[in-house]
């Protein structure tokens, strides 16, 4: 089997395969999306124009005006988000040495490792970025360096990550997130487990984020009810939102504790960013694996808006990421965390909610953030996610076609199997 991707415009295809034409020039241009299935089970054609979903109808009924693509055969979803993602450091885990953080290696890094999440069909993400230290403001810099050659492709959102922010030592990096903010974060973050002081350390990111309108997004184990439970309260009401993850260390509660923190965090309105995969960067745990994420089905009982990020793409907290929304939603379905439908949930609408990113569903006008999954039910995308289209802005910016073919065999000759080459 072959599998590959590319933010080029694909070629016109056969039927069944996508065929995207010319639609990607223009925002503006009409392109309908032919024959496509929707998770209720209906099968439509799908009309986007000014990066909006202008109609759907049935199958057949909705005559191309532009371009066309052929989506028989394949799923289609709102798109989904990455809502936790550490870009600057990510494909650094085969690199020999100490990884160069350079502007220009950051820049890269960011701007491949976004554009692998797009393949995958993230259409937005959120990237959290290390400030201060030797590296200053120069790594924040690149993203956004990144971020702006983006733009049409993904959207990306930098999140500021001062390291300690209480105390003497404490001053520099309260002085660096305000003129990160000013650079163009968009976040305020932070690993307040890393500060002396983890409430001092949150209170000050409040505040600063209260004075800029900045949502909140903090690295926590979340393995302390006490301090979770004040992070809740110091947090409650703040506009535009407050975010914790990956919180692995609820899992381990008692789950009466783990109950009383989840009712908590739902009355103050935070969200919780789980990380299936395991740990991430942020926390600087290097080598340790968390044996279950997040209790996401205790979180959202209780109320909590729950969002599944994959965290670490093949760095040093892990070599192995793959950057993949579908994998992290088929690792809380695999874990009994969520029904598929659920758990593909917490990286399309939950992500994008937490994200600040407008509602999608395929229903007309709401923003054409799509992705097209060659598959008849969630259930099965999330198992066998090979072929995906994906749109952003109402025109095609990704796909990912898979081939598997078989030799010849009985098998292949009783289940009409796609073969190698031709019989003579």
């Amino acid at each position: 089997m072959s599998d590959s991707s590319s933010p080029q415009q694909p070629q016109p295809g056969k039927r069944g395969k996508p065929n995207t034409g010319r639609q990607a020039r223009s925002d503006a241009g009409a392109l309908v999306l032919c024959g496509a299935r929707l998770a209720d089970g209906r099968t439509v054609d799908v009309r986007l124009g000014g990066g909006r979903i202008e109609a759907v109808g049935t199958a057949g009924s909705l005559a191309p005006q532009g371009s066309r693509v052929d989506l028989a055969g394949y799923l289609l979803l709102p798109a989904p988000a990455e809502p936790h993602a550490h870009c600057d450091t990510a494909l650094t885990a085969d690199t020999d040495g100490p990884a160069s953080d350079s502007p220009e290696e950051v820049q890269r890094r960011t701007t491949e490792a976004a554009l692998l999440q797009l393949g995958h069909g993230a259409t937005a993400s959120r990237s959290h970025v290390r400030i201060g230290d030797v590296q200053g403001l120069r790594s924040l810099q690149a993203v956004l360096q990144a971020r702006r050659s983006l733009r049409g492709l993904a959207d990306l959102a930098a999140v500021a990550v001062p390291r300690v922010l209480t105390g003497v030592a404490g001053a520099d990096g309260l002085a660096m997130l305000r003129d990160a903010v000013k650079m163009g974060a968009s976040v305020i973050g932070g690993c307040p487990d890393l500060d002396p002081d983890p409430a001092g350390y949150v209170e000050t990111v409040l505040e600063v984020a209260g004075e800029h309108g900045c949502p909140v997004d903090l690295h926590t184990d979340g393995d302390d009810p006490a301090r979770l439970s004040r992070f809740a309260a110091m947090a409650g009401g703040l506009r535009p939102g407050v975010a914790l993850g990956p919180c692995a260390g609820m899992a381990r509660m008692p789950r009466s504790v783990a109950a009383r923190v989840a009712e908590q965090l739902a009355a103050a309105d935070v969200a919780v960013i789980c990380l299936p995969q395991g740990d991430c960067t942020g926390l600087e745990r290097h080598g340790s694996r968390v044996a279950r994420p997040a209790p996401v089905r205790l979180l959202r009982a209780a109320g909590v808006r729950v969002a599944a990020g994959s965290g670490a793409l093949r760095d040093v907290a892990n070599p192995v990421g793959r950057g993949d929304p579908l994998e992290a939603a088929y690792l809380l379905a695999s874990l009994g965390e969520a029904t598929p439908e659920a758990a593909y949930e917490t990286v399309s609408a939950a992500a994008r909610a937490t994200l600040g990113l407008p509602e999608v569903r395929v229903e007309a006008g709401f923003p054409a953030e799509l992705l097209a999954v060659r598959g008849e039910r969630i259930a099965g995308v999330l198992s066998l996610a090979y072929s995906r289209v994906v749109v952003h802005r109402g025109r095609v910016v990704a796909r990912t076609s898979a081939v598997r073919e078989y030799c010849d065999s009985a098998a292949e000759v009783a289940l009409e199997l796609p073969r190698q080459s031709q019989r003579p």
